[in-house]
Formats: structure tokens, sequence, C-alpha cells
């Protein structure tokens, strides 16, 4: 469903939908549903507001301009961040999210969590040349949290796969209570090294809490194929780079490209434990 347009501001509503409708999805309707292909605008603020546990999933993209974090009507709020907390990583230049007067300058892959409660946030980039792309999820708050920048150099690290399964990939949990408090949002940007394409396999589901991809680094001639669905039920999406993807939490959410790329993770539901997924042997996929 499409929203309204504000000054620098668009915005689309998406519905929850139960696992036996999305059985009869084509594939314009399931890319309808679930792929967001349109995350960055020059000089605009897209996002998307999902009834999956309420997340919101948009980019931010200031070229000539400082943009503004406006709120929009599903919110019901004076502030975008009233009740709500937000989480950013820049995949472009050089650039400066200010909240309340506070000004960070985030770089390459680098993220900051905002708490609930903060009034005025703005995007700038530091070179209109080399714009900063702000990606970022919001999920509602019931505290307030202190504004926190993280760098891989802050980030709990795994590396896990090997090239033989072609999955072996760097995963950097940023925006995790193992590295900073938050109410429900947790992000983490995932790494896959040359040679690899597969990731989160074994595929898995996590009941309750949804989650979020966004697919970078992926060149212009190249496509990621997302999967999702129930894991005896799959379907696919066909991605380019920028483009995001909504995982509901009766879903698993895997994909393999045709080159190596870099994908921003984010989930937001009742529970914070990473590890909290229930796995499914690759042989029992249809």
């Amino acid at each position: 469903m499409k929203g309204k347009k504000y000054m620098k501001t668009n915005y689309s509503l998406r519905y929850a939908c139960h696992p036996n409708d999305a059985k009869s999805y084509d594939t314009t309707r399931l890319r309808e549903e679930f792929l967001i292909p349109v995350v960055f605008t020059a000089d605009e603020v897209n996002m998307v507001y999902s009834l999956f546990d309420r997340m919101v999933v948009g980019g931010a993209l200031p070229v000539n301009e400082v943009l503004t974090l406006e709120t929009i009507d599903p919110l019901k709020s004076e502030y975008f961040l009233t009740r709500r907390e937000m989480g950013i990583f820049n995949v472009g230049g050089c650039g400066v999210v200010e909240v309340d007067g506070v000004k960070y300058e985030l770089g390459f892959k680098e993220a900051l969590y905002i708490g609930a409660g903060d009034k005025k946030v703005t995007f700038a980039s530091c070179d209109g040349a080399n714009p900063a792309k702000f990606y970022f999820n919001s999920l509602p708050a019931h505290v307030s949290y202190p504004d926190t920048k993280v760098t891989k150099d802050n980030a709990v690290v795994m590396e896990l796969g090997s090239l033989e399964t072609a999955n072996h990939r760097i995963i950097n949990k940023m925006i995790v209570n193992d590295v900073l408090k938050t109410c429900q949002l947790q992000m983490g940007m995932t790494e896959l090294k040359p040679g690899s394409i597969w990731n989160t396999m074994p595929a898995h589901t996590h009941s309750r809490r949804m989650e979020a991809y966004f697919y970078f680094e992926v060149p212009a001639e190249q496509a990621v194929c997302h999967f999702m669905g129930e894991p005896t039920e799959t379907r696919h999406i066909w991605m380019q780079g920028d483009q995001a993807v909504l995982s509901p939490e009766w879903s698993i959410h895997s994909a393999a490209a045709t080159y190596n790329y870099t994908f921003i993770w984010g989930m937001g539901g009742e529970n914070l434990d990473y590890s909290d997924q229930d796995f499914y042997k690759h042989t029992e996929l249809r």
C-alpha cells in the first residue's frame, strides 16, 4: 500500500501475511510484498513500514542537500523516534548523521545506533561527489538507550564456512546486545569472501523475530537470488545491489549470487538471542 510523499520522504506500507497465503503468490506478487527495490534516491529518504514486527526499512541519500528524518503518518507520533530505536549503516562515502545537535561522522561500513526519544535526525554527505548512503532499520522501543557509533573494530566477529562449501564469510555483529544495549533491534553485516556465494546456510527460521536483508557490493552486471518461504515451500526473489528484502518469522532467509557480496541483516521481535534458530538440513529443503 502506497503512503504519502512528504517534502523529501517517500514511504509505503506492507501488511503482514500468512504463510498459506504466500504459497499462492506469483513472481510479481511475491516481489510486491517482500522486495524493496528502491532504497536510495538522490536527495530523498525512502522507507517501507512493515507490519512484520513493525519494522521500518529505509535509506537516505544526501547528495546536494541535508536530509531530515521525518515522521510518517502510520507512526502517529510527533517525531519519528518518539517511540522507536534505529540502526544506521553507511554503505557509501563519508557522511554525517546529526542527532539533536550531536554530530556522528560515519565512514564506509560504519554504523550508528540511535535510542528512542531523539527528536531531530539529519543526514549529510561530506562530499556530494561521493555521497554517503545511509541504510537504516527501525523498531518500536520501550526504553531509551544511549546513541552509540559502532565500527567493525567494536563488533563481535565470527568467521564461518569454507571455500569448499562456497560460504566462507565474516559476520560482524555490530548493533547487538553483546556490543551495546538495545530494546529489540539487532543488526550486523556479513561479508562473503571471493569465491563464496552462499549466505545463511544451513537455512533456518526463528519464529520469535522477523528479519530484513540489504544486499550491496554486488557488481553492476551480477545478481543475487534470495530464498524465502517455509522450508518445505521455498520461493526465490532475484535482486540487484542496493536492494532490500523482508523476511517473515515463518520464512527461511538465504541467498546465492553470481559473485561474492556483502549484506546487512536486521532483526526485530521478542528475542535478542542470536542463536535462537531452528535449523534445516540442505536435504530437507523443498
